[in-house]
C-alpha cells in the first residue's frame, strides 16, 4: 500500500471512530468495531446495535489546494496564489458549493451494502458546525442516491458534534 493510501485509509477510520463516539453519544446506541473495506463497499464498516452499518467518508476541505495546505504539504507558489485568491471569497459560499460538490460526487457512486451512511467530517478551520447548520436549507442531496443517512463532523476533532443532512 502506498504512503498516500495508507494516509487515507488512517484519515476514514479517525474520521469513522470520531463520528461514532459522537452518535453515540448523542443517541445511547452502541455502534462499535470498524474495519475497512474493499473499494466495491463504503470505506469503513462497524456494528450499530448488533447489525452491519456501512459508512462512506468524505472530507471537506474546500478545495484541493486547501487541502494540500491543510494536511501540511508543501506548496508551491501557485498553490500558494489560488489560496489568497480563495480566502478573498465569502466563506459560506465557498462552504455551500464545496457541500454540494461532495454530495453530488458521493451520490453518483453505487456500493454492494444494505445500509450505507454517508459521513463528512469538516477539516476546514474557518468552518464551524454553526456555519454549517446556516446552510442547511441550501444544501442539496442529489436524487437518486445510495445513503439511509447523511452526517457531518463539525470540526476535525469532533469536538463541535454531528449534525444530520439527510433526511
Amino acid at each position: 500500500m502506498h504512503k498516500s493510501e495508507k494516509e487515507k485509509v488512517l484519515l476514514e477510520h479517525e474520521a469513522a471512530r470520531l463520528f461514532m463516539r459522537c452518535y453515540e453519544s448523542n443517541t445511547g446506541k452502541a455502534i462499535r468495531h470498524i474495519w475497512h473495506n474493499d473499494p466495491i463497499r463504503p470505506d469503513v464498516s462497524c456494528m450499530l446495535e448488533g447489525e452491519r452499518l456501512d459508512l462512506e467518508i468524505a472530507h471537506l476541505y474546500g478545495s484541493e489546494e486547501e487541502a494540500m495546505e491543510i494536511l501540511g504539504r508543501d506548496l508551491s507558489p501557485t498553490t500558494r496564489q489560488v489560496l489568497q485568491v480563495l480566502k478573498s471569497e465569502p466563506a459560506d459560499e465557498r462552504l455551500l458549493r464545496a457541500l454540494n460538490r461532495i454530495l453530488e460526487n458521493k451520490a453518483r457512486k453505487h456500493y454492494e451494502s444494505k445500509r450505507v451512511w454517508l459521513v463528512i467530517r469538516n477539516t476546514h478551520p474557518a468552518w464551524r458546525q454553526e456555519d454549517i447548520k446556516a446552510l442547511e436549507h441550501r444544501i442539496t442531496v442529489p436524487e437518486p442516491h445510495a445513503f439511509e443517512k447523511v452526517w457531518i463532523l463539525g470540526d476535525r476533532e469532533g469536538k463541535s458534534g454531528i449534525v444530520r443532512l439527510y433526511p
